[in-house]
């Protein structure tokens, strides 16, 4: 057993973000950091676009940026939250500045960057990497934080609670976290990690689709383990596409061209050139991503093309590739010229907007358990996210989070006699995997039903053959799960499954569409404002 003050599960802004903060705070606290994979490996790191913050309040304001995240994601958003939030932006901006990360300047200015559904030029970038650049400035004031241990390779299974503990009754209302069982992918064993403060920050469910920009360490882990342990989680049904990605022949993750290559000025065409936004949203290219998405989803089901064509022939070439050298390299490496020909694009899966319930500090239903990040329901998003908020969100719930925690670890002297009763993983009678066939077989067979069923739009006739797919692959998995012995490829499978029952389940619960939710049977105006 490993005894720590604090758990935290995953590495990307925002686990980093609140594992300084509380070592800055409480500089004796023990805090461990647990991630699946490398140290670096996150969603953070594969941001392109930037960080939304008003910094010239000449042309800019807080209510601005206040209305522009209201807007996209359709009033459903909590006001307060989102208030909270973007007036807490500036602040959190100049702590990882302080911390090292770096931002692209123009005569002592911060450059600019404007994305679909903002107002104002209001994203601060370095180039066209932030999330690298953040995460490395993040993860360098992390090796210097002598009270934090980040351990690379583990892989948490299911949460501790109180139902671990031999005669206890778990009471719903009153659910406690005590850590997690988590596997050493490395050494093959399953440690026991009990802490006084746990912080889920694992990410999104990407990879519960067939194609997504997300890295694949995007399954959907918290969210399908703070399930299993009876907390709460919501808005499942809103997932956002990103319009924009490169297009390609196979499966998985998918390049990402940044929202703020339409935000200087690329211009989406038909295959054969024609333009088309123009049907969709009076702002065209510019309009939130849940629109864009359908209207390209629109396009290729007309056309019958497997993708459309971003224009960056006008552009500035030079400027084009001062700020987005990462993408302009990657289209030379698929043989494509920017200034020459169109770059194929299609819609791939991007943002989950629903997760874990959370309230302003990030507390999750849970007691002693917080979550933040893309694995949350924090309020902020609504019913799909702004261009480049969730930097922002990472930073901001981070810093509250911590903040909660100091208080609770200075006034709670956490009594946890009864952990010593949690018994330690039990693999008696459970038998290796001989081959990985099946767990790969079932992963693409729920990617397949989610995609073709659940995806950009949606019907009830779709979403009623989801639901009953969902149920055999979920029996199959299930079996599998109880009689082998776990792996990491099992584990993140399981939580797939989880996942996309969560989506079906409150999908099929929508009575209206709302953001980047679309169920044409509950359409009431058409897709197309104007037919050309």
């Amino acid at each position: 057993m490993i005894k720590t003050d604090v758990l935290v599960i995953g590495s990307g802004i925002s686990g980093l973000s609140y594992a300084i903060k509380i070592a800055e705070q409480l500089p004796d606290t023990k805090i461990t950091i647990v991630t699946k994979s490398n140290e670096d490996e996150s969603n953070t790191k594969y941001a392109q676009g930037g960080l939304a913050v008003v910094t010239d309040f000449s042309k800019d304001n807080f209510q601005k940026h206040i209305d522009d995240t209201l807007r996209a994601g359709d009033y459903i958003n909590d006001p307060e939250i989102v208030k909270m939030v973007v007036e807490e932006a500036p602040h959190r901006f100049n702590e990882i500045v302080e911390w090292g990360a770096k931002f692209d300047q123009e005569k002592g200015k911060y450059s600019l960057g404007r994305e679909g559904g903002h107002t104002e030029n209001r994203i601060v970038h370095h180039k066209d990497i932030t999330g690298f650049e953040i995460e490395r400035a993040l993860l360098e004031t992390i090796r210097n934080s002598p009270n934090i241990e980040i351990l690379a390779h583990h892989y948490v299974i299911d949460l501790i609670t109180q139902h671990h503990v031999p005669g206890k009754e778990l009471d719903k209302g009153n659910i406690h976290g005590y850590g997690a069982y988590v596997l050493d992918a490395q050494n093959k064993k399953i440690k026991k990690i009990t802490s006084k403060i746990t912080l889920v920050a694992t990410g999104g469910a990407g990879h519960v689709y067939k194609n997504t920009t997300n890295p694949i360490i995007a399954t959907g882990d918290g969210i399908a383990f703070v399930h299993r342990a009876q907390g709460k989680v919501s808005n499942m049904q809103y997932y956002q596409f990103h319009p924009t990605a490169m297009y390609s022949k196979r499966d998985g993750m998918l390049f990402l061209i940044s929202e703020a290559v339409r935000g200087d000025g690329a211009k989406l065409r038909t295959k054969n050139g024609k333009p088309f936004m123009q049907k969709y949203d009076e702002r065209e290219e510019l309009a939130s991503r849940d629109i864009v998405a359908r209207g390209i989803d629109n396009e290729l089901k007309i056309s019958g093309d497997d993708y459309v064509g971003l224009d960056c022939r006008e552009m500035d070439r030079e400027k084009f590739i001062n700020h987005f050298p990462n993408i302009y390299q990657k289209c030379l490496d698929e043989g494509i010229d920017p200034f020459k020909e169109l770059i194929p694009v299609v819609p791939a899966c991007h943002y989950l907007m629903g997760g874990i319930d959370t309230d302003k500090y990030g507390q999750s239903s849970i007691k002693n358990l917080f979550a933040v990040g893309e694995c949350t329901n924090s309020g902020l998003h609504g019913a799909n996210r702004l261009a480049s908020n969730s930097l922002l969100e990472g930073l901001v719930f981070g810093h509250n989070a911590a903040m909660k925690t100091v208080e609770l670890l200075k006034e709670n002297d956490f009594n946890f006699d009864d952990l010593k009763a949690v018994p330690e993983w039990n693999e008696d009678g459970m038998k290796m995997m001989d081959e990985m066939v099946l767990v790969t077989y079932l992963r693409k067979q729920l990617q397949e039903m989610m995609s073709d069923l659940v995806a950009i739009v949606r019907s009830n006739a779709r979403l009623e053959l989801a639901k009953k797919k969902q149920r055999e692959i979920y029996e199959a998995v299930t079996e599998l799960y109880n009689y082998s012995i776990l792996s990491p490829q099992l584990s993140e499978l399981r939580n797939l499954v989880n996942v996309s029952y969560l989506i079906i389940k409150h999908s099929l619960e929508m009575k209206e569409n709302k953001g980047a939710f679309y169920n044409k049977d509950l359409a009431t105006k058409p897709l197309l404002i104007k037919e050309n």
